[in-house]
């Protein structure tokens, strides 16, 4: 019996210790699932920052054009402190090289042009330089050469003292005093007039100048005005211009085709709330946001500038909200019953705007968009993207030759020859890439192209909507460039009143004008009394005014467009060879 018991007592050891390595083994297992998800987990990182890294290589060591560095890019999580250091020395170094390479090969270039002579209309100071007397003794006097040197001063400024003669008839002192009536200014009294206040205007939203830099600016001139009376001065051209930029509005509306994008600015919040004021439809969304944000103990928001550019009409006009929300497009579209195609990104203020509009308003995607998340795949899934990206090349060579046609050709032309490389395009996506995560670069870029594909493929119904938004995304510049200057918007009506004034300069700009010409004399015109806002146009402005069309604008187009046209040509060429 004792045998037995101690058979039965090792039975039992047996099966406890079957039973911890069972559990052991488990608990191995577990911890071993748990290694290869981590795994999967830091090689999923490992090739995001890889992406990260190259996109950002790129960026820095492309196209001149195309390059840009933002410090915060450059603090990716590689390690040593010391070591990323030495990585951003280095790459600044190298860049700063490079970009010493491209100015010296753009000097030489410059040398081999002919030099042009300066203006003739500029006012010539003749200086003498003549041997002394002695020295002419006996000789004949031949003539003399001439060099050119352009000078500079600074602007020159001026008072126009404006006297008003008086008159009174002796005979009747009860009629008073008779004499002309005072001309309107900008401010009260007309003491300063259209002159300063479009070169204020034309500084700060055409060449970025904000008003701190410009007292210093007019000091070299010999006044010294208080950034106070600077702003006031532009905040009067703002109210004088309004009708104007309303009625610029309504004319972009009238175009068949509009193209829309946005950028942040950062908006001040004000002491108190404004208050919901129901004659203006943007009020209540002000109040909303500005109070959920004080509520929170925020000092700034987020506000957005929208820009709004007529395909065919030429004319830019920005608008001023106090967040990134539909209420931006429905307001200045929608509700002003714009029926048309807006092109944009796919942001769902404009993907939705089709049926908020009920079918009035097309959305046109930017192809654009979806080339460059394709391109931001390539260094991780090279073969799919490599493919995709020679078939965006197909379409873009295809537009390269519509840009000559007008918009009945151009349709016919997509019809023939886009259109059939949109279906190669959705058969691979639908075939071969079947082995594609979602949440890889080249899985988001193609679920980017179904869910898009009815924006996307927009212009192969229509002759006039371009292939992408480029063009007005190049708008978000002029804003950014200010941005960086000027820093921030103080007050809501302080943006309303920053798109009116980008709104006249842009459209001057976009029409090649001496701007500070058109917007001098807009000013005067308006003062004047004048509601023929359609002369005020740029387009029609330039008409009467050749003498203040900045031509050479027009032919440094050309020129980009003739090099970059034959770029595209060579590359055809190699690629057929």
């Amino acid at each position: 019996m004792d045998g037995i018991a101690r058979l039965k007592q090792q039975l039992r050891e047996s099966e406890a210790r079957n039973a911890s390595l069972e559990d052991s083994c488990k608990s191995l297992e577990a911890e071993k699932q748990e290694a290869i998800e981590e795994a999967e987990k830091l090689r999923e990182s490992l090739a995001e920052k890889e992406a990260e890294l190259q996109s950002l290589l790129r960026r820095m060591f492309g196209p001149k054009s195309e390059r840009y560095v933002d410090p915060n890019q450059l603090n990716l999580n590689f390690g040593d402190a010391d070591q990323i250091q030495d990585a951003i020395d280095g790459i600044e170094e190298a860049m700063a090289e490079q970009d010493q390479e491209d100015e010296e090969a753009s000097q030489r270039r410059r040398r081999k042009k002919r030099r042009r002579k300066l203006p003739e209309s500029l006012p010539r100071k003749i200086v003498d330089v003549d041997l002394p007397d002695e020295q002419k003794q006996g000789k004949k006097y031949i003539g003399y050469d001439v060099t050119e040197t352009l000078g500079y001063v600074p602007a020159e400024l001026f008072v126009r003292e404006t006297r008003y003669h008086k008159y009174v008839t002796e005979s009747e002192p009860e009629a008073g005093v008779l004499q002309s009536p005072r001309e309107p200014g900008i401010v009260e009294g007309n003491r300063y007039d259209s002159g300063i206040a479009a070169q204020i205007i034309v500084a700060k939203y055409g060449y970025h100048l904000p008003i701190y830099r410009q007292q210093d600016i007019f000091a070299s001139s010999g006044w010294e005005p208080s950034r106070s009376t600077l702003l006031n001065i532009a905040m009067n051209v703002a109210l004088l211009i309004r009708p104007l930029i309303a009625y610029f509005a309504d004319k972009v509306r009238s175009d068949t085709v509009v193209g829309t994008d946005d950028t942040g600015v950062t908006l001040l919040l004000p002491k108190s709330i404004p208050k919901v004021n129901e004659a203006d439809p943007k009020s209540k969304r002000v109040h909303d946001v500005i109070k959920e944000a004080v509520k929170s103990g925020k000092p700034h928001v987020k506000a957005k500038m929208w820009a709004y550019r007529g395909i065919s009409i030429p004319l830019n006009v920005f608008d001023f909200t106090v967040s990134r929300h539909r209420d931006g497009p429905d307001l200045f579209l929608v509700e002003e019953g714009y029926q048309g195609t807006l092109v944009g990104d796919c942001f769902g203020a404009n993907t939705g705007i089709e049926m908020r509009s009920a079918g009035d308003i097309l959305h046109g995607a930017c192809v654009a968009h979806a080339r460059r998340k394709v391109n931001d795949a390539r260094d991780n899934h090279p073969s799919h993207a490599r493919h995709l990206l020679s078939q965006f090349r197909l379409l873009y060579d295809i537009e390269d030759r519509g840009r000559q046609l007008d918009d009945a050709g151009r349709l016919a032309l997509r019809q023939a020859e886009s259109a059939p490389v949109w279906e190669r395009i959705a058969t691979y996506l639908d075939t071969q890439m079947g082995d594609v995560k979602p949440k890889d670069k080249i899985g988001e870029a193609a679920r980017y192209l179904r869910n898009q594909w009815s924006g996307l493929t927009r212009y192969l119904t229509d002759g006039e909507v371009p292939i992408d938004n480029n063009e007005c995304e190049q708008l978000m510049k002029q804003v950014a460039l200010g941005r960086k200057n000027w820093l921030f918007i103080g007050s809501v009506d302080a943006g309303y009143r920053a798109a009116d004034l980008l709104s006249l300069v842009s459209s001057a700009v976009r029409n090649d004008l001496d701007t500070w010409a058109y917007v001098k004399d807009v000013l005067d015109q308006l003062l004047q009394g004048c509601t023929d806002y359609e002369s005020l146009r740029p387009d029609r402005w330039a008409e009467q005014h050749p003498e203040s069309i900045r031509y050479y604008r027009a032919e440094e187009r050309e020129d980009r467009e003739s090099r970059r046209d034959k770029r595209r040509e060579a590359r055809r060429i190699e690629d057929l060879g």
